[in-house]
């Protein structure tokens, strides 16, 4: 590409594109004006930089763009507009922030030309660390000589805010570590916050940090009018493959305004009179609102659409021909670009009958790992530095690592995310959101899942259908005492929309953990697993499994239905039996995932829990999530304690003995009372 010249057209396209975003936060009334206005000119000389072609925006070699300080959406959505993004419509930039608007008040992923949703400060540039690890390690899979499929590099935008939060500093330092040379960060120095000035609370040396981090870092001293140095560090940038790099792009936020330089100007949308003397200057009629002059369409029409267009196309006659010399690969590209598994997979998940031994099933979870980690390329997995007690490292990966070190490759697919659970899961949902069907997982304990709340949220709300192996699932653990164990974390999960939480009870539900997990195309998965032994069961099967929920052990004549999840699914059989010694008839439902088995039809859910007999649920966890389903719960609404697993287990009653005497007094209580099923419900 040659080097990019600047003109009086460079100068009218970005002044439209910040009073596009102004009208936009005017017409809500609500919004961030200030990071619009002082961001322009590095958005704009990004965009002529990057490889995209808006009328194909799910390219897979585009260059991508990640807004992480979503709040200056309105800069995005302006951007998007100018540039050919048919999503984004002047009436759309006018609905800002309006109920059923495309252009919400943060960037969501499934806007096109929105790359991830950002909003939850620091996500973003975490996601483009995933971008950059996906991209990194496809063109290590696929490219050949002569045929370079993949060479895409992916940019950020950053705010004081992201590099204040902590994810982003996990995030960071793993990238330099992995030296991705392919990520590229603008750092909006602008020295403000809601608060006011950074000088209160931020006055680190970030430059230092980052080339603490191993990046480079390119300082820019004027950011809002000086386009050159901007484009020449990015150039700059792309020459060090071995490094990312943060550019220091020192900017006045609210650049134009009558406030600009303070916080006023943060997230307040700009007075009438403001905004009058902003057009006027930058040479706008104060009168028109949401004004595009012809030249600017036409200037981004020559500039991005029509070379994009063209480097799409020539990308696909160059595909055409690495099919003719590589077809196997190909043929597999193809697939992974269309979103489906290779055919045939779930043939090598393990099944078992109770004929086979107690096994943990963390345990379970590696073998189905080896059985199927050969047979999906695009799955790509991690542990936050409890490999050998998560059990991900299959049999048949390697480290994800840059060759110069001596530990792996890029073509690698098992991550070393170090002690960064949160870190890891926003670079997850970035590897997913990359495309080419890449299947991430990454392994910790239950209960540390609860520090990656935030990155897990974003996971279920932009359909990036990750899968976390989450061991330790339970007092079982044992000695590691309370700070360990997990009480609330399921019910925490189950209650968030569009998320798998799995509690599988043994290698057959283990399995369907797997299964659905993986054939999910827009739900993530969190797959929680025990320590301790838990034994085969009698009438578990994959398929039955894979509803979610499903009658284990039947009787007809059943007082009171037993249901419960993981490890304890095993005591309540042996509680059936001390039950049926006391003339107690009773069935076992396991319900390893409520989401899915809230996706069920309503009669087969009817035909799990009927009318007719009370349900008491059996679950060494918080009880507040079991409402929907038992009229009685047995757990734990309290921490636990410090004790070997199976002594944790006996001071907490959760015995079959214990079990047993808590199902009694349910059958005495409902005795000759008319008991429904709790799912029968007007709403």
């Amino acid at each position: 590409m040659a080097p990019i010249t600047f003109s009086d057209i460079d100068t009218k396209a970005i002044n439209t594109i910040r009073l596009l975003a102004v009208d936009a936060v005017a017409a809500a009334n609500s919004g961030h004006p200030g990071a619009p206005l002082g961001l322009a000119p590095a958005a704009h000389v990004i965009y002529r930089n990057m490889k995209l072609n808006p009328k194909n925006p799910e390219w897979i070699n585009r260059d991508r763009f990640v807004l992480s300080n979503g709040h200056a959406c309105a800069l995005l959505y302006s951007v998007l507009h100018v540039t050919g993004y048919d999503s984004v419509s002047i009436e759309d930039l006018k609905s800002f922030r309006q109920l059923g608007s495309k252009t919400p008040g943060h960037p969501e992923f499934e806007l096109p030309g929105v790359e991830v949703t950002t909003g939850p400060l620091g996500q973003g540039i975490c996601n483009a660390v995933g971008l950059a690890i996906a991209q990194a390690n496809f063109a290590a899979t696929y490219n050949k000589p002569g045929f370079e499929l993949s060479n895409n590099y992916t940019y950020t935008m950053v705010g004081d805010g992201c590099l204040q939060e902590g994810v982003s500093s996990e995030a960071s330092s793993l990238a330099g570590h992995l030296k991705l040379g392919n990520l590229i960060t603008i750092y909006d120095d602008n020295k403000i916050t809601i608060d006011g000035a950074t000088e209160v609370s931020f006055t680190e040396d970030v430059a230092k940090r980052y080339e603490a981090y191993g990046w480079e870092v390119i300082v820019v001293e004027n950011g809002d009018s000086d386009f050159a140095s901007i484009a020449a560090a990015i150039e700059q940038a792309k020459k060090s493959t071995d490094k990312p790099t943060l550019i220091q792009l020192k900017t006045t936020i609210g650049f134009g305004s009558l406030n600009q330089g303070t916080s006023g100007v943060h997230g307040s949308p700009l007075k009438a009179d403001d905004i009058a003397q902003i057009k006027q200057n930058f040479g706008f009629n104060p009168e028109e609102k949401f004004a595009v002059p012809q030249e600017v369409y036409d200037f981004y029409q020559q500039e991005i659409i029509a070379p994009g267009a063209v480097a799409n196309k020539e990308w696909e006659t160059l595909f055409e021909a690495y099919a003719a010399q590589y077809p196997t690969e190909a043929a597999e590209i193809t697939r992974r670009l269309s979103g489906e598994l290779p055919t045939g997979w779930e043939a090598a998940l393990p099944t078992y009958t109770p004929a086979d031994s107690a096994v943990a099933s963390r345990k379970l979870s590696e073998i189905v790992l080896d059985s199927i980690f050969d047979k999906i390329p695009e799955l790509i997995g991690g542990s936050a530095d409890l490999t050998p007690s998560n059990l991900t490292k299959s049999k048949g990966s390697y480290d994800f690592q840059d060759v110069t070190t001596g530990l792996g490759n890029y073509k690698g697919r098992y991550i070393r995310y170090g002690v960064r659970e949160h870190g890891m899961g926003a670079i997850m949902n970035g590897i997913s959101a990359f495309g080419a069907n890449y299947k991430p997982y990454g392994g910790t304990f239950l209960n540390f899942v609860s520090y990656a709340a935030g990155a897990v949220r974003l996971s279920a709300l932009s359909g990036h259908p990750v899968i976390w192996v989450a061991t330790h699932d339970s007092i079982g653990l044992g000695e590691d005492g309370p700070t360990h164990q997990p009480i609330e974390t399921l019910a925490h999960f189950r209650a968030l929309p569009n998320i798998q939480v799995w509690r599988p009870a043994d290698g057959n539900e283990v399995a369907a953990a797997y299964k659905q997990a993986l054939e999910s195309k827009h739900t993530p998965s969190i797959i929680a697993l025990s320590r301790q032994n838990l034994p085969q069961l009698e009438g578990s099967s994959i398929e039955k499994a894979a509803k979610g929920g499903y009658v284990l052990s039947e009787n007809k004549d059943a007082q009171i239905t037993l249901v419960s999840t993981g490890s304890e699914v095993g005591i309540v059989v042996n509680a059936v039996k001390e039950l049926a010694s006391q003339g107690i008839a009773a069935r076992v439902v396991s319900l390893p995932d409520f989401f899915t088995f809230n996706n069920q039809s309503k009669e087969y859910q009817l035909s799990v829990f009927p009318d007719g007999a009370p349900v008491l649920s059996v679950e060494v966890l918080s009880t507040s999530c079991w409402s929907k389903f038992a009229h009685e719960s047995f757990g734990i609404d309290r921490f636990g304690a410090s004790g070997k697993g199976p002594e944790v287990y006996e001071y907490f009653g959760f015995t079959p003995e214990g079990i047993a005497s808590k199902a009694k007094k349910v059958v005495d209580f409902y005795a000759g009372k008319e008991v429904k099923s709790l799912l029968n419900k007007a709403l």
